[in-house]
């Protein structure tokens, strides 16, 4: 079998990346300035010691409760995900990523400054969004990831993103193929419109089918209950709502949850080998 870049950086097949969501950062709205960052850290490494007791492949750590979102973050925002990765760096023992919500650039700087092996995020299109009119640049995003030492940074390109809709009237097989085709990503990521939204089964596989050798992950929406289905579609999930308490947004991850759901994603891999 041939070893992809899927292999070499988590070690497994079909891996689960669970998401660690920081509570709201310096300069967010809903920050919450008398806690301070201790009470961010201390929230984030109790909530990682879940994920990686429980079993997940990997994290990937966003400023998930950073609502509104930007499409062009603040300086502070990259520098506190940053400082606070770094308290976290001791307790980290699976491969991690960073998504800096919704800024390629931000999450590309974020990766090389902490070691980050892959990011997440919008790299193409326009789309009209909750946020506003929102416009990409991949050709300038490429061209920084190679100023700052981060070619070797896995990038995942979410096609669909959350909250918005592709402007061209175009289907999402040849938004899939141009994609590919013209700005070589290394995995696509295909969602549903929030975050824990379930991701449309036929709309994964229809990615997957275009996508040709790219890796596709299945973005949102992936519970105990449907994970052995969408990775017999999807190379990859990524999972971050479900493994929360109650499986509520607003809630911290909860171990038992987690083991829930990797149980019946390790008893799929198995049937793989």
């Amino acid at each position: 079998m041939t070893t992809t870049w899927i292999d070499e950086v988590f070690g497994v097949r079909k891996p689960v990346i669970a998401m660690l969501h920081l509570s709201a950062l310096p300069g967010d709205p809903g920050y919450d300035s008398a806690a301070g960052i201790s009470a961010i850290v201390n929230r984030a490494r109790t909530e990682l010691e879940a994920l990686q007791g429980g079993g997940v492949d990997a994290v990937m750590i966003s400023n998930e409760f950073s609502l509104p979102y930007l499409t062009k973050t603040e300086p502070i925002t990259a520098i506190t995900m940053a400082r606070i990765i770094g308290e976290l760096l001791p307790d980290i023992s699976v491969p991690y990523g960073v998504n800096v919500l919704w800024d390629g650039r931000a999450s590309i700087d974020l990766a090389v400054a902490t070691g980050a092996q892959f990011v997440r995020e919008i790299f193409t299109g326009v789309y009209a969004s909750d946020f506003g009119l929102w416009d990409t640049n991949v050709g300038e995003v490429a061209r920084h990831r190679a100023r700052v030492g981060g070619a070797g940074v896995k990038l995942l390109f979410n096609i669909v993103p959350e909250s918005a809709k592709y402007l061209a009237d175009r289907d999402l097989a040849s938004i899939t193929r141009t994609t590919v085709f013209a700005t070589a990503p290394d995995g696509i990521c295909v969602s549903g419109a929030t975050a824990g939204a379930p991701t449309d089964t036929d709309a994964l596989r229809t990615v997957k089918s275009a996508a040709g050798d790219t890796p596709v992950f299945v973005n949102t929406g992936v519970k105990a209950e449907n994970v052995a289905a969408q990775l017999s579609i999807a190379d990859g999930a990524v999972v971050g709502t479900y493994f929360k308490k109650d499986g509520l947004f607003a809630n911290a991850a909860e171990k038992s949850r987690v083991e829930e759901l990797m149980g019946a994603a390790k008893e799929f891999r198995a049937q793989l080998a």
